[in-house]
């Protein structure tokens, strides 16, 4: 049975893909899961900005390589515009540009086609929760990235920050969600999200996303 979501009502869900034949049973499938509502499906970045306009909508899965307008732009303006729409990318491509680039833009979530059903709606349930959900594949060519490259010091963390915090950050870093890492610090999740509150407001962390990369450039990870 799915798991209930915090508000009890369906998520509603935009599938974007250009190519019909991973579109259409995508969204027949999710569509078949208790807590999510496809709400449109759309073949290009415009087709999923029209949608999210008439909304409302909660995540849109997101293809990167779509005409028109591609998936890059189309986050980065849902992330302008639409910010509490959440985006969670996936794609074919896991290469370390498309990556940093989607991130950047402003996604809550990065997959691969390889990942399974249950994958891709538990990344949607985190997305929707304010969540960041990375697959594995992802989060180590993030990994190997950014220490490849030095720390620039607006990426260095605060030192005001306090042991919890760090702990926290680096718990987020790999990729666990709120209820985990109550459960590993034996805390309540209420706790967790008042040292996540804190800990973005302190090292200027925008998101869950950001939070990842700011755990691997500090070594956290």
């Amino acid at each position: 049975m799915s798991e209930p979501t915090e508000n009890s009502r369906p998520l509603r869900v935009i599938v974007a893909d250009d190519q019909a034949t991973i579109r259409e049973p995508l969204a027949a499938v999710l569509g078949m899961t208790e807590d999510i509502d496809v709400v449109a499906a759309a073949a290009d970045g415009n087709a999923v900005l029209a949608a999210v306009a008439a909304g409302p909508v909660d995540v849109v899965l997101m293809d990167l390589r779509m005409p028109v307008l591609d998936g890059i732009e189309t986050t980065r303006r849902l992330s302008g515009e639409h910010p509490e729409v959440a985006v969670v990318v996936l794609t074919t491509f896991a290469d370390d540009d498309s990556i940093l680039a989607a991130l950047g833009a402003g996604a809550r979530g990065y997959l691969t086609k390889n990942a399974g059903r249950q994958d891709i709606v538990r990344a949607i349930r985190a997305a929707a929760a304010g969540q960041s959900v990375l697959d594995r594949e992802v989060q180590d060519r993030l990994l190997a990235t950014v220490r490849a490259k030095p720390t620039a010091p607006g990426q260095q963390l605060p030192a005001h920050l306090t042991p919890r915090e760090r702990e926290v950050l680096a718990l987020i870093g790999q990729g666990l969600p709120n209820r985990a890492i109550a459960e590993k610090l034996f805390v309540s999740e209420a706790t967790v999200k008042t040292h996540i509150n804190n800990l973005f407001a302190k090292a200027d962390i925008r998101d869950r996303a950001d939070a990842v990369r700011r755990a691997i450039a500090a070594g956290l990870t």
